[in-house]
């Protein structure tokens, strides 16, 4: 369910109904039940670019097992009492709240974010610390998932929350297959920098994308950073330059992700034991593939198995 207030920005309600509003036909159907909701029977957008109508009222907001909070971008505007008291009632009875950019100021206008960690648009970093001094602001990342309470930075850091919430609630597959459909880079985490200076490359040939599709077909192979070097006909310290300058993080960072993502995969499929999955993935043994299991999604590969696998 999402609410949305007067002024709310519409991307980041286009990037919500794209991950959880659609009828995905590849995947058996709907994955969720996506409803919107507002305070008023009409809601002028930001900057009055159009009206929404036709939607239920603030009372739907009730029902929600999941709520996505208004976004409003002149966050010095108090949001709505009724809009406040719906949020905190969803936190009372343990739904789950997700604000993307500058919805964490409505979550933290409600109270729900004392002592919590929550992220919003880096413009907004120095704003958001002084009214909201209770709250761990993390600047430097894409989203953060705060267990029932999650938080995205700005613009298109929308998708990939929404990627990872998918990917939480359905699997690593599943989030693959909407990412795929979305034409969207599904490799970006929680942790990868919001803002990223990214002098043009000189070359084309620079693009990682060619090295990055060979070392996912090569990854049974246990390459290393120094193959993915040599793959590319750079030195390490420029591919680790380039790593952080595309993507946002280091070429051993990106692999080892890589690895688990595979490893997810097929604990999903249910087609493999744990050592076909280490020499699959590249990690070797199966004592590593619990740890980075472990470190990477929080759960051991039995754990996911049970949880994800078969679906």
């Amino acid at each position: 369910m999402v609410i949305v207030d007067e002024n709310s920005n519409p991307f980041e309600l286009g990037c919500a109904t794209e991950v959880f509003g659609l009828d995905r036909p590849e995947l058996g159907g709907k994955l969720y039940d996506f409803r919107l909701c507002a305070p008023e029977p009409t809601t002028r957008m930001r900057d009055g670019f159009f009206s929404l109508t036709s939607v239920e009222d603030l009372g739907a907001a009730d029902t929600a097992d999941t709520l996505i909070v208004p976004n409003r971008p002149d966050t010095e505007v108090p949001r709505r009492r009724e809009v406040l008291d719906a949020v905190r009632r969803a936190h009372d009875r343990g739904a789950r709240l997700i604000g993307f950019c500058s919805g964490a100021f409505t979550l933290a206008e409600a109270g729900v974010l004392d002592g919590r960690r929550a992220t919003a648009h880096w413009q907004w970093s120095d704003v958001f610390r002084r009214r909201f001094p209770q709250v761990i602001f993390e600047e430097a990342v894409l989203f953060v998932d705060d267990g029932d309470i999650l938080t995205a930075a700005g613009s298109a850091a929308a998708l990939d929350l929404g990627l990872h919430v998918v990917r939480r609630d359905h699997g690593a597959e599943v989030a693959n297959s909407v990412s795929r459909r979305l034409v969207f880079e599904a490799n970006r985490d929680g942790g990868q920098k919001q803002f990223i200076e990214r002098p043009v490359p000189a070359l084309s040939s620079e693009s990682l994308g060619p090295l990055t599709s060979w070392a996912v077909e090569h990854l049974s192979d246990a390459i290393q950073v120094a193959d993915l070097a040599r793959q590319a006909h750079v030195s390490v310290a420029t591919l680790h330059r380039r790593f952080i300058a595309q993507l946002g993080t280091t070429p051993h960072a990106w692999l080892t992700r890589e690895r688990v993502r595979m490893a997810c995969r097929l604990l999903e499929r249910g087609d493999a034991d744990l050592t076909a999955i280490a020499a699959a993935t590249g990690v070797g043994t199966t004592t590593t593939l619990r740890s980075l299991m472990r470190r990477e999604t929080g759960l051991t590969p039995s754990a996911y198995r049970q949880r994800f696998g078969g679906r």
